[in-house]
């Protein structure tokens, strides 16, 4: 027999498959095992795609072993490789990557992850009189009562031994999970009329493959609707798909879901550890649970007979992966979707424009939450502006937003404080000669971190310790200029110095189980104030948090990107919605240079749908998406002219052999010039529909295959521009 093994090489091929004999004793459920295979002068591993003839004039070499027990990859997981390759026109070899845990990857090792322990048990066939020895007698009346023990917990190693080598105690070796100690809210799920309405319908296209837009404002109880349609789902007989945008929201979400489902909820994201996957990974594909919860790659969760998809918090970015393969999560949903015919729910109070419009349009059907559960009022919400508080020397913190802190922790009441930016300061410079610190990789400002006194780039992770002296004109008077949460909350402390405060960003909560203890400690109010990035801005629930401010509320106006203002609104709406979700009501203070900017004054109202329709004629106007369909082309090299001429080569192609209805914009040089000593340049393309589109892609990968001196990127519907 003859198969095709994927395996992964240098050369820049959509599909590096080659042709091995299987003998006999192999080729049984041999198809999505991983095997060792020669390939030139080297031994490597490979995913076994599919049975195939064997060419003409090609002498097969064999497959050297078969790693696996059983397939890593199922039927369905193969095709929906092959899916995203043909879709992202990505090599084959990236997708399967993306879906496995680093255990089960082709990577060239082969890696036991699987844990065990040691058990010891009497041998029943052995007669124990004749032991004499008072040590070993304690070994054997303890194994008589418990049957069976770990090796570890007897004390008498030498002993042990001893009866080990006679026969009369046997070891053996026990598979067990790694303990990723989720933690379990109990809470009785109670509908309101209106959640119980949407609940219904959902339930009565189980088993149809459709798609569900379920908007609802912060605080509306959408997670209850997910547990009562997920119950039914499970009365089925079927499996559930849960997905968070980040790995902040799982602990909570997880712990409701644990509440209800006990040990039949499998949890997957990326702050788990290699062996800790693995082992989630093993009790999805066993069929041991029901429930997945998890980040983006979770969807890829192999369980069979799903019948619900959803898709929590569906307007965030991290969605969309930014690296091969560049796929969206929504895409693999659908895919899955109609594999298995189940509904898939999009669930926001800020939906993206995308998803909005196509329920418009009955692409989606449309389900709405109106209201917050417990009927409550949302934040009330003022705007400060913030150029008049610079006049009044306030730089940072408004009088108002000053003020209300000093209620909320008088009436002991908790805060959360939004920027968007880590660190201390965003840059230094010198304020004599103009200078400015940047990353020698990256056409960058490097950030400063006063904890660690280190000066970082955030994008190759370059640091350096500060400097105080200008390597220019050596002046000593370096200026820190904006600010990062670092500062936020060391300005809290000096003016509130009995506040205990904490940060949440991603330096914070690099360790594992950070995410978990920052949560956790500041529910349980060990912490008055909370100080972080977009990270605290959704799906989190703080009962007692009755205060949100937004410092630098338009900082993410200035992006230059299409979806910038859409970013916004999202953004202030999500963050605003942390305040005031239990008895107590909520206010929230936006701080900004832009007060009248449409994105801030319809997110200070809680009108999404105003906002909808104005951010539709600016997308209209400039011809934006849901308008058409974007392409990015990423074109990038270490030399700038070899770059920028290839980027003119690439623009003048597209325009020979796309249709005139394409338009391309381009090339430019990308949002930031360099990066990791890379110098980047794109090309944009828009359009309704190219039939050439995807042959003339495909001509272009060709074209640049074996040239290493410019690497070419497709984006297709990208997040940044």
């Amino acid at each position: 027999m003859y198969v095709n093994v994927l395996i992964e090489t240098k050369v820049k091929s959509n599909n590096m498959m080659f042709t091995y004999h299987a003998s006999k004793d192999v080729c049984d459920n041999i198809i999505g095992k991983r095997v060792l295979v020669p390939f030139s002068s080297r031994i490597v591993e490979g995913f076994v795609i599919e049975f195939t003839s064997l060419p003409t004039n090609y002498e097969a070499k064999d497959i050297l072993k078969v790693i696996d027990d059983e397939p890593v990859l199922n039927e369905e997981l193969i095709n929906i490789g092959k899916y995203m390759s043909d879709k992202y026109l990505c090599p084959l070899i990236y997708t399967y990557q993306a879906m496995l845990p680093k255990a089960l990857k082709a990577n060239h090792k082969v890696n036991d992850k699987v844990k065990t322990l040691t058990y010891v048990k009497l041998n029943p066939f052995l007669d124990v009189s004749n032991v004499k020895i008072k040590s070993q007698i304690e070994i054997i009346s303890l194994l008589k009562k418990n049957k069976n023990l770990l090796k570890s917990d007897i004390k008498s190693k030498s002993s042990l031994k001893k009866l080990i080598e006679k026969g009369i105690v046997t070891e053996y070796k026990k598979e067990i999970y790694r303990d990723i100690n989720a933690t379990e809210t109990k809470k009785e799920v109670i509908l309101t009329k209106e959640q119980n309405e949407i609940s219904s319908r959902i339930k009565q296209s189980l088993g149809i493959s459709k798609v569900y837009l379920l908007y609802g404002v912060t605080g509306s109880g959408k997670t209850e609707v997910y547990i009562d349609v997920v119950k039914k789902v499970i009365e089925q007989g079927k499996t559930s798909i849960i997905l968070v945008p980040e790995i902040s929201l799982t602990p909570q979400i997880t712990a409701r879901f644990k509440g209800v489902f006990k040990d039949k909820i499998a949890i997957l994201h990326s702050s788990l550890s290699d062996g800790e996957r693995y082992d989630e990974f093993r009790k999805i594909k066993r069929g041991e649970v029901k429930v997945v919860i998890g980040a983006r790659s979770a969807i890829f969760a192999p369980l069979k007979n799903i019948g619900i998809i959803i898709i929590d918090e569906e307007h965030s970015e991290s969605y969309k992966q930014e690296n091969n393969p560049r796929y969206n999560t929504l895409d693999i949903a659908l895919k899955r979707s109609k594999t298995h015919n189940c509904p898939v729910i999009l669930g926001s109070a800020t939906p993206t424009i995308e998803s909005f419009a196509r329920a418009k349009k009955g692409y989606y059907n449309y389900l709405e939450l109106c209201q917050r559960v417990n009927k409550k009022p949302l934040p009330k919400v003022e705007i400060v502006d913030m150029k008049n508080e610079i006049r009044k020397g306030n730089k940072i913190f408004s009088s108002l937003l000053i003020n209300k802190i000093e209620d909320r922790l008088n009436k002991k009441e908790q805060i959360m404080l939004l920027i968007n930016r880590r660190g201390y300061s965003n840059y230094l410079t010198c304020p004599n000669c103009g200078y400015v610190f940047k990353c020698p990789n990256c056409d960058i400002t490097l950030t400063y971190h006063k904890t660690s006194g280190m000066m970082r780039c955030h994008y190759c992770g370059y640091a350096e310790y500060k400097k105080s002296v200008c390597p220019n004109c050596k002046e000593t008077d370096i200026r820190q200029i904006g600010s990062g949460t670092e500062k936020i909350q060391e300005e809290i402390k000096e003016i509130f110095t009995d506040a205990k405060v904490v940060r949440m960003d991603a330096d914070t909560t690099s360790k594992k189980g950070s995410h978990n203890k920052i949560i956790n400690d500041f529910n349980e109010g060990k912490y008055d104030i909370l100080v972080g990035t977009q990270m605290i801005a959704k799906g989190l629930n703080f009962p007692n948090v009755t205060l949100v401010g937004v410092i630098n509320g338009d900082s993410s106006l200035n992006i230059p990107n299409f979806r910038s203002s859409e970013r916004t609104f999202s953004l202030l709406d999500q963050v605003i919605g942390r305040s005031g979700r239990a008895l107590k009501a909520g206010e929230a203070i936006i701080q900004t240079y832009n007060p009248d900017h449409y994105s801030i004054v319809f997110a200070s109202k809680h009108d999404y749908k105003n906002f909808f329709v104005r951010e539709m004629l600016v997308r209209k106007k400039l011809n934006y998406p849901p308008y058409c369909f974007i392409t990015l082309i990423k074109i990038s090299s270490k030399d700038f002219n070899y770059g920028i001429n290839e980027a003119k080569k690439i623009s003048m192609f597209l325009k020979n052999n796309l249709s005139s209805k394409t338009s391309i914009l381009g090339p430019s040089i990308a949002s930031v010039l360099k990066i990791n000593n890379n110098y980047n340049f794109q090309v944009i393309l828009k359009y309704k529909k190219d039939d050439k589109l995807y042959d003339t892609l495909n001509e272009l990968i060709k074209i640049y295959e074996g040239n290493y001196k410019v690497k070419i990127e497709l984006d297709f519907d990208p997040i940044n521009l």
